[in-house]
């Protein structure tokens, strides 16, 4: 083909097709002779005409392809003549833009024409010049003749396809809006459920009464809103208990007939779903729905009509069920089942598609759906013109009932017509059920094209679509918030609404169906936020929406509310504080987050409320490492030549590096609102909890040393004393958790020619001084300094010179205290003492040859007088993180075991850290693989469960609740969904990693 050729067929939209047919060949002589090979032209005017029409498919390429193959089936099976498809597209215009839409944009009905010649005559204009019905009706007569099929399934499914090319033909071309193709697509599932309930009633056993079965259309079907390939959700009602055996094999044999023709029949949401009987009688429905019935369970009842079968039994069910629908927000439990509601919005989307999903992601169809759904049931109890199925009509009803305004109410129909369009065009290509926008550059250029762009100057036509796409997904995110609380803003704010109030009593209602156990008082705080005219009060009712949206998605959303407010009330007229939130991206929302999640993070913040301020940037919510730490500490202690004034300096930057670690952790599973992790950092639950872990060590290091340093540039001189702070426990082991001691132990060398009860004296004053100075009382956290691990315990001194710790251990020391010396560290002070004290306890803590057999069994000993009398009473044993069964200590012990044994020769397990000895080990095939990984699982679970515990309470602890507010804290803190499934997967880690313990300790 020469090049000038080529150049004119693209003006067409006809491409090269990288090693298929060419257009030029497709279009020849010796294809449909539609193209002029040297006068590069079409070969008459009809066939201009189709050229124009296939350049206006969404893919021209495509609908030339299948065009072809239509008329190379005509001639293969001699079915072309005078009106074969090529004359009649000729002879009618409707014809030709209704069949070429169709090929251009669904393979799948293309290859249903290309394989049953002459169906596409169904296509043609009428003789009174209409366009063919579009309506879902089943013609299974005219299916009859343009097929061989005889068998009743096989017409319905021939009577199928047409009904829905000719849907496919005026939605493409414009013929049907979007609410006609839903409500055609609906009432083409309908007759399809009727004929096939109609076939299973026929190949009932001869002498088989007619059951009374009726089948209720739920979901998008019901709603009138079917798209184009989707299960067609279903509940199958009987009359008495006497149908019950047939209508069972009648709705088994009608899913199985549908499956067949066109779509899966899915009667999941039926009582107990897919574990409940297929069908039930309207007796058995009525008591599930009295007594067992969720919230959930009602909210799809919203959508719920009959459709096939017995209509008039449908219907009856229908109407006995309604006042049950209408009062299910009043419920004790419909507070956690709208909770679960809204979580599922998004939930289950691999996050690879989360930007990519219309349907269930931020801003697509679901977020439309539920807040409408949401709003009928509680305002529908009260105005019967909200008892409407399907989306559109009952927003509609919305806006004329003035629970939304009139121009929201636009945005969000405008929203959602963009978005069921794209789903339709999605779906129409292939006839696959799909939800995600696809990312090849050819596959956006037809979806574009599709859906009726063009390239404009400047902008392509996938351009243009991504723009428009953005910023409906937006306004529907925006809306979706604001048409669930905003109401209640303008219940309480002294300000005229654009639209109706909500009533105090029907605010209260609308707050404890969100969750607030207090709605009372959750009103009070919403007028204190945004009662008045003031600039603040405007500001915080633009934010409130988003962030009432957080605090309802927290087990305790009254807590949350609370804690905003008293963070606005320290800051409220602080000039930056309420711009930061409305200007500066996540952060409203990240706040709001953190203050519903983590009463530990709250209270931080409620001390230093321009600590927020971390929530701007990415880098701020990293933590600093131990160096640009101990800098910055230090610096400050030395702003002041008063050690108080210098500790208190230095406590403040401590809270100020708790804030930010913490809300790093709280936001970390956070979704969207999550800090990007730097590249190539690890992730997952080890690396979490060994980045707080590592880094709220990295603070008490520094906390210690720049407290130190003020206490003895405060204390009388003694030249040349040496002294260095050892750290011990989960300080020495890098695992320290929010409320953390720090175990040390305190050392110090006489200078030459001091007397050593001076030098110990002077040592003994630095130490005491430092330990007061950090656990005074103060606005910001105390840390304590615990140097029980010390010989002798209290009962010995709280200072001990190098030499006298040397011979302590050569002399007295005991199994226990080699085994607490295995995570003895430097923290601070002198760098050389630090490192002398290490080298001296080595042969300690590493004995080259191992422990005794009599050792061990004191080790054995001490664990198990361990378990017995420090376990809390009342405790629950099988979920306490630190004592409980296959929890911290559980592993920590059978490592430290594995260190005292082997240490001595493999050198490789010479560290304080738990997991890299415990991997160690592992690598020098010390312990089983298994073994160790189960123990790794077990700790790493329990460390995070234990640090969430401290995030959500705020306070110590370390037992696991079963149920209640706290579980569901940690829960939704550790990313996870469901407690139960948490606490159960929680027990069986916990039993593996005891398991393994109980190998190495007997081994």
């Amino acid at each position: 083909m020469s090049r000038p050729t080529r150049g004119r067929l693209a003006r067409y939209g006809f491409a090269e097709g990288d090693g298929g047919p060419r257009a030029a060949d497709l279009l020849g002589a010796d294809g449909l002779g539609l193209w002029l090979a040297d006068e590069q032209e079409p070969v008459d005017r009809a066939a201009a005409d189709l050229l124009a029409a296939l350049s206006r498919a969404a893919d021209p390429d495509l609908a030339l392809r299948q065009l072809h193959r239509m008329m190379e089936t005509e001639r293969r099976t001699a079915t072309a003549t005078g009106s074969g498809v090529l004359a009649a597209l000729a002879a009618d215009p409707g014809l030709r833009r209704r069949l070429v839409a169709v090929l251009g944009a669904s393979s799948a009905l293309g290859d249903h024409l290309v394989a049953n010649p002459g169906q596409w005559t169904v296509l043609g204009t009428a003789p009174d010049g209409l366009a063919p019905t579009a309506d879902g009706r089943l013609d299974l007569a005219l299916a009859g003749r343009l097929t061989t099929a005889t068998a009743p399934v096989a017409v319905l499914r021939q009577a199928y396809r047409l009904a829905l090319l000719r849907i496919a033909a005026a939605d493409l071309t414009g013929g049907r809006g979007l609410e006609q193709v839903m409500s055609a697509l609906s009432a083409l599932a309908d007759a399809t459920l009727a004929a096939a309930y109609e076939i299973a009633v026929g190949e009932l056993p001869a002498g088989t009464p007619r059951p009374r079965l009726a089948v209720v259309a739920m979901g998008k079907c019901g709603g009138g809103e079917l798209n184009y390939v989707s299960d067609v959700d279903v509940i199958f009602v009987a009359a008495t208990d006497e149908d019950l055996p047939a209508a069972t094999t009648v709705a088994a044999r009608l899913i199985h007939v549908c499956g067949l023709v066109a779509w899966p029949v899915d009667a999941a949401l039926r009582p107990e779903g897919n574990r409940g009987p297929l069908v039930r009688t309207l007796a058995s429905h009525l008591a599930y729905y009295q007594r067992w019935a969720r919230t959930w369970e009602f909210q799809a009842l919203l959508k719920a009509r009959p459709a096939a079968g017995d209509l008039a039994l449908a219907g009856e069910w229908v109407d006995a069920l309604a006042p049950l629908v209408w009062r299910a927000s009043e419920r004790p439990e419909a507070v956690s089942d709208v909770r679960a509601m809204r979580r599922r919005i998004i939930d289950n989307i691999p996050p690879k598609e989360l930007d990519r999903e219309i349907k269930r992601g931020p801003g697509g169809l679901r977020d439309i759906e539920f807040a409408v759904q949401l709003l009928q049931l509680v305002h529908g109890r009260g105005d019967e013109s909200l008892r409407v199925p399907g989306t559109v009509p009952a927003l509609r009803a919305l806006v004329t009932g003035g629970y939304v305004g009139r121009a929201d109410g636009e945005a969000l129909l405008r929203g959602y017509r963009f978005l069921r369009g794209v789903e339709h065009r999605l779906q129409l290509q292939a006839l696959r059920r799909t939800h995600t926008v696809p990312t090849e550059p050819a596959a956006l250029r037809w979806l574009a094209a599709a859906l009726g762009y063009a390239a404009i100057p400047g902008r392509s036509a996938v351009e243009s679509f991504r723009v428009d796409w953005v910023a409906h997904a937006t306004e529907v995110r925006r809306l979706h918030a604001k048409l669930l609380y905003r109401p209640l803003l303008e219940s309480v704010a002294r300000v005229p609404a654009d639209g109706l109030r909500l009533t105090p009593e029907a605010a209260r209602h609308r707050l404890e169906i969100l969750g607030f156990a207090d709605p009372a008082g959750a009103l009070r705080h919403l007028q204190a936020l945004t009662g008045g005219v003031s600039r603040t009060a405007a500001i915080q009712r633009t934010l409130l929406p988003v962030l009432l949206s957080e605090f309802a998605d927290a087990p305790e959303p009254d807590r949350g509310l609370l804690n905003y407010r008293q963070v606005s009330d320290k800051l409220g007229s602080t000039p930056w504080y309420l711009r930061l939130l409305r200007d500066s991206g996540p952060v409203a929302r990240r706040l709001a987050r953190v203050l519903s999640s983590s009463r530990y993070a709250a209270d931080l913040l409620a001390r230093e409320p321009e600590a927020l301020r971390l929530l701007a940037e990415e880098n701020e919510l990293a933590p600093r490492s131990r160096e640009v730490l101990g800098d910055g500490f230090a610096a400050a202690a030395a702003r002041h030549a008063d050690p108080v004034e210098a500790t208190r300096a230095v406590r403040a930057l401590r809270r100020r590096e708790l804030v930010r670690i913490a809300c790093a952790d709280v936001l970390s599973r956070a979704g969207g609102l999550a800090p990007r992790p730097e590249r190539g950092a690890p992730t997952g639950p080890l690396a979490d909890v060994t980045r707080v872990g590592t880094g709220l060590s990295h603070v008490t290091d520094a906390t210690l040393s720049a407290a130190l340093q003020a206490v003895r540039a405060a204390q009388p001189k003694l030249p040349g004393l040496r002294f260095a702070v050892i750290g011990l426990g989960r300080l020495g082991g890098y695992e320290s958790n929010y409320l953390s001691d720090a175990d040390v132990l305190f050392v110090y060398d006489a200078p030459a020619g001091t007397a050593e009860s001076t030098a110990s004296a002077t040592a003994h004053a630095v130490a005491e001084e430092l330990r007061r100075l950090l656990s005074a009382p103060a606005p910001d956290p105390a840390l304590g300094v615990d140097a029980d691990l010390r010989p002798e315990g209290r009962q010995g001194p709280l200072v001990r010179s190098l030499a006298a710790y040397a011979q302590y251990y050569a002399r007295w020391s005991r199994v226990w205290e080699a085994q607490a010396l295995l995570r003895a560290r430097f923290v601070c002070g002198d760098r050389d003492l630090g490192t002398e004290f290490e080298a001296m306890v080595d042969p300690v803590r590493y004995p080259a040859d191992g422990l005794t057999r009599e050792q061990i069994v004191e080790i054995r000993r001490i664990k198990a007088r361990v378990e017995n009398e420090r376990l809390p009473r009342g405790a629950d044993p099988a979920t306490h993180t630190k004592l409980g069964r296959g929890g911290l200590a559980d592993v920590e012990w059978a490592v430290q075991l594995l260190q005292l044994r082997h240490a001595g020769a493999y050198p490789q397990l010479r560290g304080t850290r738990t997991l890299d000895a415990l991997a160690a080990a592992r690598d020098a095939e010390l312990v089983d693989p298994a073994d160790a990984a189960a123990m790794a699982a077990g700790w790493t679970l329990a460390a995070q469960v234990r640090n969430a515990l401290m995030l959500v309470r705020g306070r110590a602890g370390d037992q696991l609740p079963r149920h209640g507010v706290e579980l569901a804290g940690v829960v939704r803190l550790l990313g996870a969904d469901d407690p139960g499934e948490f606490l159960d997967d929680y027990l069986r880690t916990a039993r593996r990693s005891r398991t393994a313990m109980q190998r190495v300790l007997e081994s």
